[in-house]
C-alpha cells in the first residue's frame, strides 16, 4: 500500500500540472476575452470605449501578454502566494475571496445532501435485494427509474411551485427576503434550516435512486455466493450472515462516493444553483464563464480538478481499507 500510496501521489502532481495547463489553454480558446466582453456591453449600452482605454485595461490584467506568460503567472502566484487572481467581471476583487465566500454554504449543502442519500439509498436498497420481487421491490425499483429518468430542474420546478402553494415559502434561495443580508443569529440559522429542505430533496434524489440500484445489485450478487450458502449451512442467524458479510461487501458504493463529494463541496449542482437562486458557488462558475473571466474560471476548473484526484485517491484508500479483495489487488497477490 506504501507503494501505492507513493506512485498515485507522483502521478496526482502530474496530473494535476496537465489539467491546470489544458483548463488555462481551453479557456482562451473563444475569440476575444474580458475586455471584449466589456467593450460589446458598453456597445449595447450606447456608449463607446477608446482605444487607448481598452489597451490600458489589456495590459492593466496582462492580457496583452502571450499565453504562456499569462499561465505562468497565474500558477506560479497559486503555488508560490496562494493567489489566484482577480476577477475582472466583479471589480477586481480577489478570486479567493469570492470563492470561499460561498464555500460554506456550498460545503453544507453537499454535505446534508449526501447524508441524505445515505441514510434513504442504504436501508431501502439492502430491503429490495432482501426481499426480491416483492411489492416493496417493485415500488423502490419505480421510484428509482423514475428518479433517474427526471431532469433535476424539472423537480425544481415543481417542487418550488409545491413550496410556495402549500407551505408558503419563498419559490428560491437559501433565506427569507428579511435574512437575505442580515448577521447570522439564531433566527437566521431557523430559517436557512426551514429552506435547505427543499434543494437537498432535489439534488438527492437522482442521486438517491442510483445508489438504490448500486446497492440492490451487488447486495443480490453476493447473497448467491458460496460463502453465504456456507455460512447459512453451518445456521448462523439470516440477519447475522446478512450484516457481517454480504452487506459489508456491497457497501462499495458508498465509499466510493467521497471521490465526488470533495469536488461537489465546491461546486455543488450548478443547474439546481441558478433554477433556485441558490448563493452557492455554480451561479459564481457560470457568471464567470459568461464574462469570459479567466482567471475565475481557471481557477475553479483547477480547484475542483485537485479535489476530484484527491477525492479519488482518498476513495481507493478507503476502498482498500475496507475490502480486502482490493487490498490484495493492490499488493498483487
Amino acid at each position: 500500500m506504501l507503494s501505492f500510496l507513493v506512485r498515485r501521489l507522483l502521478l496526482m502532481v502530474v496530473t494535476l500540472w496537465a489539467i491546470s495547463l489544458a483548463s488555462f489553454f481551453i479557456i482562451s480558446l473563444p475569440p476575444g476575452d474580458y475586455v471584449s466582453t466589456l467593450e460589446a456591453q458598453a456597445e449595447a449600452r450606447g456608449e463607446l470605449m477608446s482605444d487607448d482605454q481598452l489597451m490600458a485595461l489589456r495590459e492593466r490584467y496582462g492580457l496583452d501578454q502571450s499565453f504562456f506568460s499569462q499561465y505562468w503567472t497565474w500558477i506560479t502566484n497559486i503555488l508560490l502566494h496562494g493567489d489566484f487572481g482577480q476577477a475582472f467581471a466583479w471589480n477586481s476583487r480577489p478570486v479567493g475571496d469570492l470563492i470561499w465566500d460561498r464555500v460554506g454554504l456550498s460545503f453544507f449543502l453537499s454535505i446534508s445532501t449526501l447524508l441524505f442519500v445515505w441514510a434513504i439509498a442504504f436501508p431501502i436498497g439492502i430491503l429490495s435485494a432482501v426481499r426480491q420481487y416483492s411489492a416493496g421491490d417493485y415500488v423502490a425499483t419505480f421510484f428509482g427509474f423514475v428518479g433517474m429518468a427526471i431532469p433535476e430542474f424539472m423537480l425544481a420546478l415543481v417542487f418550488m411551485y409545491i413550496g410556495m402553494r402549500y407551505f408558503g415559502q419563498s419559490p428560491g434561495g437559501l433565506f427569507s427576503p428579511e435574512y437575505q443580508d442580515a448577521a447570522w443569529n439564531l433566527g437566521k440559522l431557523m430559517d436557512l434550516a426551514s429552506h435547505m429542505w427543499l434543494p437537498i430533496l432535489i439534488i438527492g434524489m437522482s442521486g438517491t435512486a442510483g445508489l438504490i440500484r448500486i446497492t440492490r445489485a451487488n447486495l443480490l450478487d453476493e447473497l448467491h455466493k458460496p460463502y453465504v450458502v456456507a455460512a447459512r449451512a453451518k445456521g448462523l442467524p439470516e440477519w447475522k450472515l446478512l450484516l457481517k458479510y454480504p452487506v459489508r461487501m456491497s457497501l462499495s458504493p458508498f465509499f466510493s462516493t467521497v471521490g465526488w463529494l470533495l469536488p461537489g463541496l465546491i461546486s455543488g449542482e450548478t443547474i439546481i444553483s441558478i433554477v433556485m437562486s441558490l448563493p452557492t458557488t455554480g451561479p459564481l462558475l457560470l457568471g464567470g464563464v459568461e464574462n469570459q473571466d479567466m482567471y475565475l474560471v481557471g481557477s475553479f476548473v483547477l480547484i475542483l480538478s485537485a479535489l476530484t484526484v484527491i477525492g479519488t485517491l482518498i476513495s481507493d484508500l478507503v476502498l482498500a481499507w475496507w475490502d480486502p479483495r482490493i487490498r490484495y489487488r493492490y499488493e498483487g497477490k
